[in-house]
């Protein structure tokens, strides 16, 4: 009985981790079809959300299987509990994919980014699938260490986003209300996507430890559970 609930388990976290490359790579082609004003991969970007809903629904069902069946409690209960929370989040930073690829489409056959601001995103949305990808490797591997570094790399996006709507307020700006307020919508999305991923790894430090971490990720490994 112990070893069927253990491989139950097992396969949640496996699918935690497909969906990880899931929104990896929808994110990721979003901003292709942002910057490339490419209408068919927006499309492709938004029918791929609908897979993502489907693994977080198999999710859902598979744990609320287990919580019925197996009645958990401690750390079992802990682990089955936590995966629902990143399956909602993951799910989320799908839809944040979907939405960046309809700013694509709204604004075709034109990109929604001048030509200034393109590096700007790029380096963005780079460092925000950066942090999906740890994501995926604190998933499989409960790595604690790998967690510490989600922390630092959204330092990065909120950087970045600060330097983008720096941008947009500034004299300068000649681009008028419209390309603005994309701007601003696309920051926000990249910099929410890049949040969940954080909120992502310090749940399985949840998980490893018994303790949520609210201190720095240097004392991280301090918590106890």
């Amino acid at each position: 009985m112990r070893a069927t609930f253990q491989a139950e388990l097992d396969r949640v976290r496996d699918q935690l981790v497909t969906m990880t490359g899931q929104v990896e790579l929808a994110m990721s082609r979003a901003t292709t079809a942002l910057l490339d004003a490419d209408y068919t991969l927006a499309d492709w970007v938004i029918d791929t959300d609908r897979e993502i809903d489907t693994v977080k629904t198999e999710i859902d069902d598979a744990c609320f299987q287990l919580l019925a069946r197996q009645q958990p409690v401690a750390t079992d209960l802990r682990v089955i509990v936590t995966a629902l929370s990143i399956a909602a989040d993951l799910e989320r930073m799908g839809d944040l994919g979907a939405h960046v690829a309809k700013v694509a489409k709204m604004r075709f056959p034109e990109s929604a980014v001048p030509p200034e601001l393109r590096a700007t995103v790029l380096e963005m949305a780079e460092a925000a699938q950066a942090v999906v990808a740890k994501t995926g490797s604190v998933i499989a591997g409960q790595d604690i260490e790998r967690a510490k570094e989600l922390e630092a790399d959204d330092d990065i996006v909120d950087r970045l986003h600060k330097d983008l709507f720096r941008i947009l307020i500034a004299e300068t700006w000649v681009y008028g209300v419209e390309p603005a307020i994309d701007m601003t919508l696309l920051g926000r999305y990249y910099e929410r996507f890049a949040d969940h991923g954080v909120r992502v790894a310090r749940q399985v430090v949840y998980v490893v430890t018994g303790v949520m971490p609210t201190r720095p990720p240097a004392e991280w490994n301090d918590e106890q559970g």
